[in-house]
């Protein structure tokens, strides 16, 4: 199986700088390597577009992940993506009716400080992918792969919950 991950940073990816005294999501691919080391037969695909927290992502970024998208010749993709804003860009992806798997994950703690959720939503995302499923966008988060228009944030309770 081959899949091409876009990581486009988010909490997924943030580290903490010593010399800043604060986290901060870096240009590379630290906390996505540990993960993919221990997957087999699968070829990866790595690409970096962003490197930032969703927060700060822009309608230039959004169409920048877009472009890596439809540039990707791979049908079989993931995207690590932050969690406060990954609606506003599967939307865009949505709208744009690209005929890949593209599923989205991402983390709201860092791997650096906690392996656990980010390795989980990446290899559920990755099983996904495995299965036989149909070309669309999903978001792959805390036990559920659906639609990226059925899933939400809820920010009071700290996970993403299927909407009702």
């Amino acid at each position: 199986m081959k899949v091409t991950i876009i990581n486009t940073g988010g909490t997924f990816n943030k580290r903490y700088n010593p010399i800043k005294g604060q986290l901060e999501v870096p240009a590379d691919n630290i906390a996505l390597d540990k993960i993919v080391a221990s997957c087999f037969n699968i070829d990866f695909e790595i690409k970096t577009v962003v490197s930032k927290d969703s927060l700060d992502m822009t309608d230039s970024d959004r169409e920048q992940i877009c472009e890596a998208v439809r540039n990707t010749k791979n049908e079989n993709i993931i995207i690590i993506h932050g969690t406060d804003t990954v609606h506003l860009t599967s939307a865009l992806i949505k709208e744009q009716k690209i005929e890949k798997k593209i599923v989205f994950t991402g983390a709201m703690v860092p791997m650096s400080i906690d392996e656990v959720e980010a390795t989980m939503n990446f290899s559920q995302a990755l099983g996904f992918l495995n299965a036989e499923v149909e070309n669309g966008t999903y978001i792959s988060m805390h036990g559920v792969v659906v639609d990226c228009s059925k899933l939400v944030k809820d920010r009071q309770k700290g996970q993403f919950l299927i909407k009702e």
